[in-house]
């Protein structure tokens, strides 16, 4: 191959680095109303009433909305494809606010100054009611953070909102319990993982107007523009045709933008007053009125022979929806989707649970999506079944994990087609120097350990997500990539310009990438669930190989010669005897200008009925400090198995990417919340963030698989990333305090209680 497998430059990458690029609030007009959102200071409460009346007199103050003067349908703002599973419970402003950031009013003034004015004149009567604050108690508490009675679910997902349950969940395979108690070795432990922050450079933001033919404008930065659209139409009770959404250039995303969180505001003051509007969230609005991920709780239990065959994997669940169900149903399932079918000799498994209400930021979706949490649990559970049987991780997994060719029932019974994690293990164990330093050094004030973890997670969403493609032949000779996938800077759009570029036999200079406006590209669920390298990749190389094949037949034509007669390489045609020839320039002006009277397109469309999961193997070292218990990241090992790898450079700053945020959630990134419910941890001052000092040595390398149903055998890479580096640290720490940790994030309180515990003895 001559352009897959390529480390080529992103297609964007010098606008990037010289700050050229344009981003949604760059684009918007000038005489746009800013729109600001008065927010709830109440954890929960029911609105008496809302004065708006003062308000309304500041000039320049275009309108202010209450829940009276919107659309009164509900709906959800999860990015997932219809039906979604996820429950229609929200409405764009209601008489209920649910968390401490809940919108309460919209206003839409002619500037900042004056819409911030009026927010401050809008009065308020509350009727504060008890929060539901802890999820672990939320169904057994006697608010009901959801009381309304049309919450619409379009599966039975298992709720019972009296009891504050979103859903319920059970996934099983044989007999556990029977399992667990014939197995001689069985250990049990409980792991809380935190409600983690994007972080995103870009906070949310959208614009929206009326067209010529007054249709609805929204111009947002987004993962998910098809989704949007059909947010917004239900939200406004407008029909979808009405509405256009187009992605600009994204600032990061890492889920956070996969669901909707200011496209209604912006949206429904056009529709009321006419007008352009604009709002950007700040910091504060985007850390505490948007979506974070769930935290959950997960208590494990493996069973095992005395040879360390894993018999039995049971992990129960307990997630916090925060206000709202946004991706509740969905991000619970692949906790265990991702993490049973890891160890393959297992007789019998089970994932079962619940995810709650709580009046705390909603959860979402971001980068992991369950796995993350999952593997965090299972794999500190295989860490410590290790230490039981005194046998080396590396060893004990090497034994257990499912491997290419095995057949698994939780894998949506299919057979895994590819994978390489028994090199990844290998090859991470070599990197890391795993044999001489496994387990504990010990250099006087500090102490040196390692620890290990593995990790699973899919490609697309099998038998739902479905992308298309379009390629046009122009008349230059040159081509134009139209999809509708969103890069959100990770360079999709260079990956998918790659994939065109090899069937075409061209290079990206030739090649026009135009993604994400709904009345132009074609569909595309939208960038999420490691999707857009597998199944829009492969919408585009069937897009590319349908157009190459109609070139191929058009150029005979023209040169008068049967289609197996011609060659052809990327540039030009020419006969079997080399005396006819006709470059693509020159077939590109015959057929849209001349003769041929059309221009040669290419369609593709794929949906995969399974999703080949992408492997990774963790390797962490790390260094404590036997006084404070400060943990350091010394060298962190990521070994990555996601088939063929179509832009090594892409694929390492993805890898390198997930690791420092893995990082971040396992050392640094702690939320917390006042007795009353208002996130304290809500800006970068609160909330930290790894920078490039605290993450130490990041190192990443490839054993690449074929994936036959895969774009060029290729498979995911963006999100399997993220999950191993908590349980690898959480292992090395374990493995030089004696104590297991099990709640993130590894403070230093938390690492120095446990030297001190192994101290005592």
């Amino acid at each position: 191959m001559k352009v897959v497998g390529q480390s080529l430059p992103k297609i964007d990458a010098l606008p990037i680095a010289t700050g050229q690029p344009v981003y949604t609030e760059d684009l918007a007009p000038s005489q746009a109303l800013v729109v600001k959102v008065l927010h709830s200071p109440h954890a929960f409460a029911r609105l008496r009433q809302v004065d708006v009346s003062l308000a309304l007199k500041v000039p320049g103050v275009a309108c202010v909305l209450t829940h009276q003067d919107v659309p009164q349908e509900r709906f959800t703002l999860a990015g997932q494809s219809y039906p979604e599973p996820s429950p229609y419970d929200r409405r764009i402003l209601d008489e209920y606010v649910r968390y401490v950031g809940d919108a309460v009013a919209i206003v839409a003034a002619v500037d900042e100054k004056t819409a911030e004015k009026a927010l401050q004149l809008i009065r308020v009567e509350y009727e504060v009611l008890e929060p539901v604050l802890d999820f672990e108690t939320a169904a057994r508490h006697a608010s009901v953070v959801h009381p309304e009675d049309n919450v619409l679910c379009n599966f039975p997902i298992g709720m019972g909102k009296e009891k504050n349950i979103i859903c319920t969940h059970k996934n099983e395979y044989g007999d556990v319990e029977a399992e667990l108690a014939q197995c001689p070795v069985v250990v049990e432990e409980t792991y809380y993982t935190q409600a983690q922050a994007h972080g995103m450079m870009e906070t949310y933001r959208a614009y929206s107007y009326l067209d010529h033919a007054g249709r609805l404008t929204i111009v947002s930065s987004t993962q998910i523009p098809f989704h949007v659209r059909r947010q917004m139409a239900r939200a406004l009770e407008m029909p979808a045709s009405r509405i256009r959404v187009i992605k600009p250039r994204i600032g990061g995303g890492f889920g956070g933008k996969q669901t909707g969180a200011v496209e209604m505001f912006v949206a429904a003051v056009t529709k009321r007053t006419g007008k352009a509007a604009i709002i950007v969230y700040s910091r504060t609005e985007t850390f505490s009125c948007t979506n974070s991920r769930h935290a959950m709780r997960l208590t494990v239990r493996l069973g095992a022979d005395e040879e360390g065959t894993i018999r039995a994997v049971d992990i129960q669940g307990l997630s916090d929806g925060g206000a709202y169900g946004e991706h509740a149903p969905t991000t619970f399932s692949v906790v265990g989707e991702k993490t049973l079918p890891m160890y393959h000799k297992a007789k019998a498994v089970r994932f079962m649970g619940q995810v709650v209400y709580t009046n705390k930021l909603p959860g979402g979706a971001l980068r992991g999506y369950g796995a993350t949490q999952g593997t965090f649990a299972q794999e500190s559970a295989v860490n410590l079944l290790a230490a039981r049987l005194k046998m080396n991780p590396v060893e004990l997994r090497q034994k257990n994990l499912i491997r290419q060719g095995d057949y698994s029932p939780i894998y949506k019974g299919k057979v895994l087609a590819s994978s390489t994690l028994d090199q990844c293990i290998a090859t991470g164990k070599k990197l890391i120097g795993w044999e001489e330093k496994y387990p504990v050094r010990d250099f006087g004030d500090t102490l040196r350990a390692v620890g290990m973890a593995v990790t699973m997670q899919g490609s697309g969403i099998a038998g739902i997500d479905t992308a298309s493609a379009e390629i046009r032949l122009n008349d230059d000779g040159n081509y134009t990539l139209l999809i509708g996938s969103t890069d959100m800077g990770t360079g999709s759009d260079t990956i998918l310009a790659q994939m065109a570029a090899e069937v075409l036999e061209t290079n990206l200079e030739h090649l026009i990438v135009h993604a994400a406006d709904t009345d132009v590209s074609p569909f595309d669920p939208g960038s999420y669930a490691s999707s857009t390298t597998y199944v829009t990749g492969m919408a585009v190389k069937l897009a590319a190989e349908e157009l190459r094949g109609k070139m191929l037949e058009q150029a005979a034509k023209l040169l008068e010669a049967e289609g197996a007669q011609i060659s052809f390489d990327g540039v030009k045609f020419w006969s079997e005897d080399g005396k006819r020839r006709l470059t693509v320039a020159k077939l590109a002006e015959r057929m849209a200008l001349g003769a041929g009277c059309q221009q040669l397109t290419g369609q593709g469309t794929y949906g995969s009925p399974t999703s080949p999961p992408p492997f990774v193997a963790g390797f962490a070292e790390v260094e404590i400090d036997k006084a404070t218990g400060k943990v350091t990241p010394i060298d962190f090992v990521a070994v990555v198995d996601c088939g063929t790898v179509i832009n090594p450079a892409l694929a390492r700053v993805q890898t390198e990417g997930g690791v420092v945020q893995g990082i971040g959630m396992a050392l640094y990134e702690e939320v917390r919340y006042t007795g009353q419910g208002r996130l304290e941890t809500c800006n970068f001052m609160q909330y930290k963030i790894p920078c490039r000092k605290d993450v130490g040595n990041v190192r990443v390398a490839f054993e690449p698989s074929y994936e036959p149903t895969g774009p060029f055998g290729a498979k995911s890479i963006g999100e399997a990333v993220i999950n191993t580096p908590a349980p690898a640290i959480a292992h090395a720490v374990f493995n030089a305090t004696g104590v297991q940790l099990t709640q993130l994030p590894l403070t230093p309180e938390k690492v120095l209680n446990a030297l001190l515990t192994k101290k005592r003895g």
